[in-house]
């Protein structure tokens, strides 16, 4: 197996990337302090408001293209899943969208 496969995504990017999105759209000078990792919760450890998850959806789109539609995503969701979710979560839903964009 070759380490150059084009639909392999760097998770750990990805999640680096998704933490200063997470601290842009909260925009508190306290989530420049909050780790952010995969287990990291969205309601409980970052407090995140419907309209902070609008926002970041936004961002995502900006940031990754239409393949990651993460308000769609949401939509699917369950109320109980939303208020359980974890940055982690995220992250996989955000790299199976890049790893599968190039297959037709």
């Amino acid at each position: 197996m070759s380490q150059n496969q084009p639909d392999a995504v760097d998770e750990s990017a990805v999640l680096a990337r998704l933490a200063q999105l997470l601290r842009e759209v909260i925009g508190e000078e306290w989530a420049q302090d909050v780790e952010i990792g995969r287990g990291t919760s969205f309601n409980e450890d970052l407090e995140l408001e419907s309209i902070e998850f609008v926002a970041l959806a936004e961002k995502l789109q900006l940031e990754f293209g239409a393949r990651v539609d993460f308000a769609g995503w949401l939509a699917n969701q369950e109320l109980e899943q939303i208020i359980r979710l974890r940055v982690g979560e995220v992250v996989d839903f955000i790299c199976r969208c890049l790893s599968s964009s190039d297959k037709a």
